[in-house]
């Protein structure tokens, strides 16, 4: 388990932090210690979890306005990051979109939004920022996989091409980089509630059956999430790395 203030003196990257998932995995970062840059488009949202996180006084928040879509803007936001505490040792990739689309409405926007916010965007922001964890020797790399990276659900084939994308780019990036002291790994949520799970949470009898199909019987809560994401972020997952960590109550092994 990761102690309190264990990342105190890491600098953290969160995409997607205004909401959700990311919000609670920067959330978590910044209550072991780390000081946390919230990148995603909406400038208020962030600003509130910014104020949220400073406010604890367990670590630290700046917050940076972006749209991760902007494949030619990613070398920038890379560089915007390390301005507010200096060169991050950990970047998690959260942001991430799920249309919802029956297979014959998905239109090239659609696909390339869908691909370039869950691979593109990781990629190259990863790229950025290695150089500076290779020189410490030491850095961590954080992504977003998905119930849908090992199978299919109904109106989501972008989602989970590119999900099933994330698992196998987790692995790429331990080969290229683990060498250099940076574990790269992912995590892989099952169903928890969120912008982009609303659909299925406002559907109670479909939100049951999932909870029913799940071995801990119950869908997922954000602070499940805490304790996997400062492990993996921290010293104790040293020997981790090219992993697809499950968080899913045992869904997908049934």
């Amino acid at each position: 388990m990761t102690a309190a203030g264990e990342l105190e003196g890491r600098v953290a990257v969160v995409t997607g932090a205004s909401s959700g998932i990311g919000r609670t995995m920067a959330e978590a970062l910044a209550a072991a210690g780390a000081s946390v840059v919230l990148v995603a488009r909406r400038e208020d949202q962030l600003r509130a979890t910014a104020q949220r996180i400073n406010a604890a006084k367990t670590g630290a928040a700046a917050t940076l306005a972006a749209d991760l879509a902007d494949a030619e803007g990613l070398d920038a936001v890379a560089a915007a990051a390390a301005q507010a505490f200096g060169a991050p040792a950990i970047l998690v990739n959260a942001a991430g979109v799920n249309l919802r689309q029956p297979v014959d409405e998905v239109t090239l926007a659609d696909w390339r939004l869908t691909l370039d916010l869950h691979l593109t965007a990781p990629f190259f922001l990863a790229r950025a920022l290695v150089p500076a964890m290779q020189a410490a020797g030491w850095g961590r790399i954080i992504n977003l996989a998905s119930l849908q990276s090992v199978r299919a659900f109904p109106d989501s084939l972008p989602y989970g091409t590119a999900k099933g994308g994330v698992m196998q780019m987790t692995r790429a990036m331990a080969e290229a980089w683990s060498r250099h002291g940076i574990g790269c790994n992912a995590i892989a949520p099952g169903f928890f509630p969120t912008e982009l799970t609303a659909p299925v949470f406002e559907d109670e009898q479909r939100a049951a059956a999932l909870a029913a199909h799940t071995p801990a019987r119950r869908n997922g809560r954000l602070e499940d999430l805490a304790g996997v994401t400062r492990f993996l972020a921290s010293p104790a997952s040293d020997y981790i790395t090219g992993q697809t960590l499950f968080v899913d109550g045992g869904f997908s092994s049934c």
